[in-house]
């Protein structure tokens, strides 16, 4: 039945086409953004593609076939393929039909379907996991090989549910503060502890491992730290940098009983392990060699953990995934703003964290006042002159997009855009050190690239912070976990090719509530006409899925 009042194309491919002018964009956009991936988003029409793992994503989040059948029956315009509606049934029926249990010490591979068990235990990749030939409807399985089992598992089509229990860990008293210590009234808000109780499911087998979903701003922090309060155990905290690191440190002595002597840095410049440490993921894969090991891996050992916490999840590195595999009897909670991978390994994230426990769209956060409004713009710009234009004509594919991303004409844009927010707190963000250098010296603002050291780091975040530095010139050290809450103002004046997640970090950078008008401004400046415009549109997907529109805007020079 055609109905063309609705917005939604259903194709047999697996791909779903939206209008975007239609009058239920927006209600379409939010229900398919559960068990839909976006690719591609252009004027009028978005593009979504049906995976295996957004389908078990939203069967992990308890959205049944049914539902997700009826989001495309009630908004399609024609019907839907019927090869669409029983993949959606095969696919999303895959997970939890084999469970892992446990019987003493003893650990199972069990499903109600024994003529699947046969047949996931006869390939070749399961062979190292198993202690036996399957009897009735389970099967047992190397304890040890938990890890490794589930990543088989999820490779072979049949994510299994993981309810074979942790271990408790160290019992640690963590409360939290009321008011902090800072003397500041706090409370978690009504959407973080939904997220904290997801996670942790009443302390049943059911919950404990998973993903949180938070934006930029939204205090995922927090979330984490409600975790911990529900568990009450030793915890690994995980992070991207040592900023990150410190700031973590600080939340949870700001908002937790626990005094400073319990709560460790693991770091380049400490080696303090106590009930509650935080460490860096770039300390773990430190190594001597390529082909020497990874000397901290040991820490996963030292702290009778009964939690660990991943931040910025979707950042974990994979020589990590190795020491997560093993891992599997604690606690994980990972907290990230989006599930994208740039190396296409969310499978892993999803069979050794575990699925997506918690998702909330930005801009129901952003309507709420608990993020602020962020209006985003893609300035575009000819090159400077016919000389630079033949060199990028004439140039290898990635040249080409190095020339594109530090066209000196972006100079005059950030000029003009300055002179537009002279009252503002200004990130200018870029890629290519030699053109951040040449920015600071034109602006006479600070530089942070990687190279600068972390007292001088701190140094500069704090007089960004009290208004002492108005612009501050940062390379992509700066995409995560840096606490600058009247940062209102984002220039991004090159970036990583065509990474969504980078994006997103980025204008997280300035989506923290504001004191007076809660509105942030985005600039992204690229050059016209060339691969870095192109690549533009692919890192704008995830922004664009989460209700975000860029205006684009031609400078002429």
């Amino acid at each position: 039945m055609y109905q063309p009042q609705n917005p939604l194309i259903v194709q047999s491919d697996r791909t779903i086409l939206l209008e975007t002018a239609s009058p239920r964009f927006e209600e379409a956009r939010d229900r398919l953004s559960v068990f839909a991936e976006l690719l591609k988003s252009p004027e009028h029409i978005h593009t979504y593609r049906i995976s295996a793992l957004s389908l078990w994503n939203a069967a992990a989040l308890g959205v049944s076939p049914e539902s997700v059948k009826q989001t495309l029956t009630e908004m399609g315009k024609y019907d839907v393929p019927d090869n669409i509606s029983a993949d959606i049934d095969d696919v999303m029926s895959r997970y939890g039909r084999l469970k892992l249990v446990k019987d003493g010490e003893r650990l199972f591979l069990q499903t109600e379907d024994h003529i699947l068990l046969e047949e996931i235990c006869s390939f070749n990749a399961m062979q190292e996991h198993l202690l036996s030939r399957p009897m009735g409807d389970r099967v047992e399985v190397r304890a040890d090989q938990r890890g490794f089992l589930k990543q088989a598992l999820i490779k072979l089509g049949y994510p299994v549910e993981d309810l074979a229990g942790y271990m408790e860990g160290a019992e640690l008293d963590v409360d939290l503060r009321s008011p902090t210590l800072a003397g500041d009234p706090f409370g978690l808000r009504d959407y973080q502890q939904e997220a904290v109780g997801a996670f942790y499911a009443g302390g049943t087998v059911r919950g404990g491992s998973g993903i949180v979903v938070l934006p930029c701003g939204a205090g995922k922090t927090v979330v984490g730290i409600g975790v911990m309060d529900q568990i009450k155990t030793n915890t690994l905290i995980l992070t991207t940098n040592t900023t990150a690191l410190r700031q973590w440190r600080d939340e949870i002595l700001d908002k937790t009983s626990l005094p400073p002597e319990m709560v460790g840095e693991y770091s380049g410049y400490s080696k303090d392990i106590q009930p509650v440490t935080v460490t860096t993921y770039q300390i773990l894969t430190y190594r001597k060699s390529k082909d020497a090991p990874f000397k901290h891996f040991q820490i996963f050992e030292q702290g009778n953990w009964g939690l660990i916490i991943y931040d910025e999840v979707h950042l974990l590195p994979a020589p990590v995934f190795r020491a997560v595999a093993n891992l599997q009897s604690l606690r994980r909670l990972g907290l990230t703003a989006t599930l994208v991978r740039e190396d296409g390994k969310e499978g892993e994230v999803f069979s050794l964290i575990g699925p997506k426990k918690y998702d909330v769209p930005w801009r129901v956060l952003e309507k709420r006042g608990f993020i602020a409004t962020a209006l985003c713009t893609e300035v575009r710009v000819p090159f400077a002159d016919t000389e630079l234009r033949m060199e990028y004509a004439l140039a290898e594919p990635r040249q080409k997009f190095r020339l594109a991303a530090t066209n000196p004409g972006k100079l005059a844009v950030l000029r003009t855009l300055l002179e537009t927010h002279s009252k503002d707190r200004v990130l200018i963000i870029g890629q290519y050190i030699d053109q951040l250098k040449e920015v600071s010296r034109l602006l006479g603002a600070p530089l942070i690239t990687g190279r600068t050291n972390q007292s001088k780091r701190e140094e500069l975040y704090e007089s960004f912070r009290t208004g002492e530095v108005p612009h501050l010139v940062v390379s992509k050290v700066a995409n995560f976990a840096v606490d600058l809450p009247d940062a209102n103002v984002a220039i991004q004046i090159s970036g990583t090719f065509g990474s969504r997640q980078e994006e997103a970090q980025r204008l997280g950078r300035v989506l923290r509530p504001k004191k007076n008008s809660n509105t942030a401004r985005f600039y992204s400046v690229v050059t016209r006409d060339t691969t870095e415009q192109d690549l533009s549109s692919k890192r704008q997907l995830f922004l664009t899925e989460q209700g975000y529109r860029y205006e684009i805007v031609n400078h002429e020079g």
